[in-house]
């Protein structure tokens, strides 16, 4: 296995590792790809050493929890850290029609999403989670986006994740948002172990720098950095490319390119850039990307494991690219940690 670092979520011992695969693709996000591409993708993932995994009940109405499951199944469970989220019921339609890409996924229309942050809902939620991935417990639990229920969601939803928490029946808690003030509030008033903020903190936009980073670190809280590429346009900025999921501004586009031309100057890549980034603030504990076949798992490992050298930082500061306060790799002192391994799993 190749070697990458892991750390702590919370107190209850659970781990991830500093890359970790997102499993939204596997939900055929966008368009469709079949069970032995996805399973080739996690075999992929799991023979470049990441071991933390990311679903939800939202990614292709179940499909996605249902292949890593699947793909995980055999793999002896103490060995790597699943994730997966609740707040969104899935009920079965009696007589389906069409198909789910009105919600971005390539799956048929079998099931409706119906938003429940109550007690219930969550644990509902889970046990069916359980059962899509064929595995009798997950490692963490974010609420997922609950933008428009916050009063549920604070009032029901995460007291629920708590007691679950409590009872062991999950090791760690969190919410996870595509926006930083919610976020934030969690980290602040509740006792979630994490948080999973997707596109706020890349080389693009660094608006998780100004609460939500500084409180997590001030109260020793994680976060899961996912959406680094912001939907495509830091993967390949060519016109055209997606920012947000929507066509990227032209702003937007000319300053990816920039740094593009920045990385490939100084012989690395605008992929391996984005990729380090968020790891230089103390409070990131993992890159959370998403792929979809064997090839996207085996190029975002390689490109995080490739070094970006510090003559970039300082001309993407230099250049205003990146603000002054903003932590590049180069700043990064981090404890040294020792690295121990799980039984069952090889050494490295």
């Amino acid at each position: 296995m190749s070697g990458v670092d892991r750390r702590a979520i919370g107190p209850g011992g659970v781990e991830v590792t500093e890359l970790s695969l997102g499993a939204a693709g596997l939900g055929n996000l966008y368009t469709p790809i079949g069970d032995e591409e996805a399973a080739a993708a996690i075999d992929a993932a799991w023979d470049a050493g990441i071991r933390y995994f990311d679903t939800a009940p939202h990614y292709g109405i179940g499909l996605s929890e249902r292949r890593v499951g699947e793909a995980l199944r055999a793999r002896p469970r103490e060995t790597y850290t699943l994730s997966t989220k609740a707040g969104r019921l899935l009920e079965a339609v009696v007589e389906p029609e069409g198909d789910d890409l009105a919600h971005g996924f390539a799956v048929p229309a079998t099931h409706r999403r119906v938003w429940d942050f109550s007690a219930d809902g969550i644990r509902r939620s889970l046990e069916a989670s359980l059962t899509r991935l064929g595995l009798d417990r997950v490692d963490i639990v974010y609420l997922h986006d609950p933008d428009d229920h916050a009063e549920q969601a604070f009032r029901e939803g995460y007291p629920a994740l708590e007691r679950l928490r409590s009872e062991g029946v999950v090791g760690a808690i969190g919410a996870g948002m595509n926006q930083t003030a919610m976020l934030t509030r969690f980290v602040r008033d509740t006792d979630v172990d994490a948080v999973l903020c997707a596109g706020r903190y890349t080389l693009l936009d660094q608006s998780a720098l100004t609460e939500l980073l500084p409180a997590a670190q001030e109260r020793g809280k994680a976060v899961v950095i996912g959406g680094v590429f912001n939907s495509g346009l830091l993967a390949d900025p060519r016109p055209g490319a997606t920012y947000d999921y929507t066509t990227a501004p032209r702003t937007l586009l000319d300053r990816a390119r920039h740094l593009k031309a920045t990385a490939e100057r100084h012989g690395t890549t605008l992929r391996a850039a984005a990729l380090a980034f968020p790891l230089a603030h103390p409070a990131v504990a993992t890159v959370l990307v998403g792929a979809r076949s064997p090839h996207e798992v085996r190029d975002a490992a390689a490109q995080f494991a490739s070094a970006v050298p510090a003559d970039f930082w300082k001309e993407v500061h230099a250049e205003g690219l990146l603000p002054a306060q903003v932590p590049v790799p180069e700043e990064r002192h981090p404890v040294p940690r020792e690295r121990h391994l799980v039984p069952g799993e090889d050494p490295a």
